[in-house]
């Protein structure tokens, strides 16, 4: 039984040896501290100015957002110049010129009114005897329409 009693008074010593050298360490970390303060001193002035930096960049920001409906939206010249259809493409949308975009739209509105669209993939288009002149397959993409129409425009 001796022994188990010794076992315990070392565990005690132990903890007391590192209570006296903390204190020893801690002395040593106010004289850090001391320098410390003059460092932060100077830290908070930078951090001062950056908040002021983010208070202008949203003021920035709101300011073009309302100057940016002040200035109306030009369209692109290429895309709003009138253009004649091909004969297989004016069976679709007219004979008359029309601009790019609205060629597109009318080929869309037919699309759409002859439910031409995959049921499951919208993006394919299945075409029927004027389509097929046009898109010279049966199924063609939404991104390859554009194309195949393009090529019926003069």
């Amino acid at each position: 039984m001796a022994t188990a009693k010794k076992a315990p008074a070392k565990k005690a010593a132990a903890p007391a040896k590192k209570a006296a050298a903390a204190p020893e360490k801690k002395a040593a970390a106010p004289a850090k501290k001391a320098a410390a303060p003059a460092k932060k001193a100077a830290a908070p002035a930078k951090k001062a100015a950056a908040p002021a930096k983010k208070a202008a960049a949203p003021a920035k920001k709101a300011a073009a957002k309302k100057a940016a409906p002040a200035k109306k939206r030009t369209p692109n010249a290429a895309f709003m110049k009138a253009m004649t259809p091909s004969a297989a493409l004016a069976a679709i949308v007219g004979a008359n010129p029309l601009p790019r975009t609205e060629v597109t739209k009318k080929v869309w509105e037919y699309i759409k009114k002859n439910k031409l669209q995959d049921a499951v993939n919208k993006r394919i288009i299945k075409a029927d005897a004027k389509l097929k002149e046009i898109f010279k397959k049966a199924e063609a993409n939404m991104f390859e329409m554009t194309k195949m129409i393009n090529e019926h425009l003069k």
